[in-house]
Formats: C-alpha cells, structure tokens, sequence
C-alpha cells in the first residue's frame, strides 16, 4: 500500500533561513484561459521526462520505473534534480520548479511523468512558467501530491492533464493497461474500467466496498484527486471551481474525522454544492481511528455527501492504491452513480 505520508529519514536539521530560502516569486501569473489544448498522445518511441516535484525517489526505485517504462516501448529521461535531497524534498523550490519548466520547453520531451509524490508541488506554483506551458503542451501525468499541478496547470493553462500513476507506482498490471489505454488512445470517448474485485487480494477490506451515496447521472468536466492536495488549493489562486464539474476524490490513510473535516470545508466553500457529480475512487487506511466510538469511512460519506443531491458513489480503482486507472482532467465525462460508469465523452489526446 502506497502511503503520501511516508517521510524520508533525516539525518540533519538545518536552520530555517538555509532549508527554506526565500524566493521571489513572478508577480504576474497569466489567469484561466477558455481554450483546451489537448497535449499529443504517447506513441511507442517516445520520450518520457521523468520529473520529482516534491519528495525525492530512491535510486533503486528510478530504476525500476526506467526498467518498466524501457519495457512498455518508451525511451526514459531525468536530469540530475531527480536523485539529490533538500531536506525531505528531491530538491529546492528553485530547483524542481526549473525542472519542470525545462521538461516543457525541451522539444525532445514528449510526455512528463512525476516519479513519485510526497509534498512539495504547492510550493513551486509561482514558479511555473504556464506561458511556456502553453506554447509547448504535452502530456503531464502523476497523483497524490501531483493533484496540485495536474489541476493548478488545467486552470491556468487549458491544458488537459493526466491523473495517474507515478513513476514509483507503475508496476501493476490493470494501473499499466489503463494508462497505456488513455494516453496511447485518440478516441473521443471512453469508458473507464473498474478493476475485477477478484483480482485484488484485500478485497474483503470495507475500503474496497463499492457503494452508491446518490442516485442519478450527470455530465460535466473531470477534475480533482486527492482531497488533502485539493483542500490545500482552499484561499490559494488555484483554488478549484467545482460548478458543473465531476469531481474526483481520494485520500490515503486519513483518519474519519479528518475526511469529514475536509469534506465540510469544501462544502462550506462557494461552490462544491454546484459540483454535477462526485467519484470517490479507494480511500486507503482512510477506515481506520484510534477511537473506538468513531464513526466509519462510510458513514462520514453518506452523511457529509448525501445531503447535497449529487450523484456520487465510493470505489472507483483509482487512488493511492495498486489498481489506479488514468484520467483526464480537463476532460468532458459522464457520470453514472447507480452502475458506477465513468465515460469520457470527448477527445482528450490529439
């Protein structure tokens, strides 16, 4: 099981003015663009830049994603930012944000994959250079802490981005079947599988249990990912509008209280009760407190969602868990809480 809060031992603290340097950021960001760009979808041969946004990835770990993406027909690429250490982050703010903008602008790059998550993505958003973005869009794909350049990037940008699975998560097979199928896929519409419950071993685990909060079907643009990324977006210029939009949510290993505590921030906000619908995929270790009067994963979402009238289920394949199938953000989709049928309904790759 994938955890977003393992941290990275360290063996030294340094002061405050040397881990956490002040940066001046730009003062002017370009604002929410009404045109969708569509990046170019993968083909075999291709070059994948791989990138560490946030915490660093093991060397051993590299290696294994170059292995599989070598494997899958795709030619793999870093540079150096990707392997150092800057307290628990793979590099300074500085640093990763170049990173990323340079896998933009490099021609020879064609798809972006974060290799792992971790934290760090919200401290690099005034660095990101979303004109050169626009003028060279390609395929950006992560989750977990990536939630927050997948949807920071869309809003700015138009650009439809990937949420998926990270280098470091790549080696199931249903997660690579997907992938592949999205982002190796032209198509203008698409329905996304949920993986055959007999095929996970933890299946009996009520985290795993697929259930309808809301009747009813809805249509609208694909956003989201992991609510902790989504609430940290809260008060920030990159706050997401949820009006009209299918919401995709997931977390990993947060205690019940803390997802009803998210979950009512965001309807407290002004415009989650406009969402069209609601996609929880598998909230993992999210079933588990220390209270014995606790309430379960589930009975917070029946009583925090229902509510609202939205179409929403829980157990979608997708989240900090094996079996993560890609999707698109940016993306038109349907969405049907009864059946648990995830359609999208327009082109998402060129």
């Amino acid at each position: 099981m994938f955890s977003r809060r393992s941290f990275l031992n360290i063996t030294a603290l340094f002061s405050a003015s040397t881990l956490l340097p002040n940066i001046a950021y730009p003062e002017k960001q370009p604002s929410l663009v009404n045109s969708k760009i569509l990046p170019k979808r993968l083909r075999k041969g291709d070059t994948i830049g791989l990138i560490a946004p946030g915490y660093a990835i093991q060397n051993e770990t590299l290696k294994e994603a170059k292995s599989i993406l070598k494997a899958m027909g795709f030619i793999p690429f870093h540079t150096d930012s990707i392997v150092g250490n800057f307290g628990y982050f793979s590099n300074t703010d500085a640093e990763r944000a170049k990173d990323l903008n340079e896998m933009f602008a490099n021609p020879k790059i064609d798809a972006i994959l974060c290799a792992r998550g971790g934290y760090g993505c919200t401290r690099i958003m005034q660095m990101i250079d979303y004109e050169n973005i626009r003028a060279n869009p390609k395929l950006l794909i992560g989750f977990s802490d990536i939630t927050v350049l997948l949807n920071g990037i869309y809003q700015k940008t138009g650009l439809v981005t990937f949420h998926g699975p990270v280098g470091s998560t790549l080696e199931n097979p249903y997660t690579l079947k997907q992938l592949k199928k999205v982002v190796m896929n032209s198509k203008s519409d698409l329905l996304i599988e949920n993986v055959d419950m007999e095929a996970i071993e933890d299946k009996k685990n009520p985290e795993y249990e697929r259930y309808t909060i809301t009747s009813g079907s809805a249509s609208g643009i694909l956003i989201g990912g992991s609510l902790t990324l989504i609430n940290a977006l809260i008060g920030t210029p990159h706050e997401i509008d949820f009006t009209d939009k299918i919401v995709c949510l997931e977390d990993v290993e947060e205690a019940p209280y803390r997802i009803d505590r998210m979950l009512t921030q965001l309807i407290e906000g002004p415009t989650f009760k406009n969402a069209a619908g609601i996609v929880f995929g598998v909230c993992a270790g999210c079933n588990s407190s220390s209270n014995p009067k606790s309430f379960t994963l589930k009975e917070v979402l029946l009583d925090r969602i229902a509510p609202l009238g939205i179409p929403a289920a829980y157990g979608m394949s997708f989240g900090h868990v094996p079996e993560n199938f890609t999707f698109p953000i940016g993306t038109k989709a349907s969405w049907d809480a009864d059946v648990m049928n995830l359609e999208l309904q327009e082109k998402w790759v060129q």
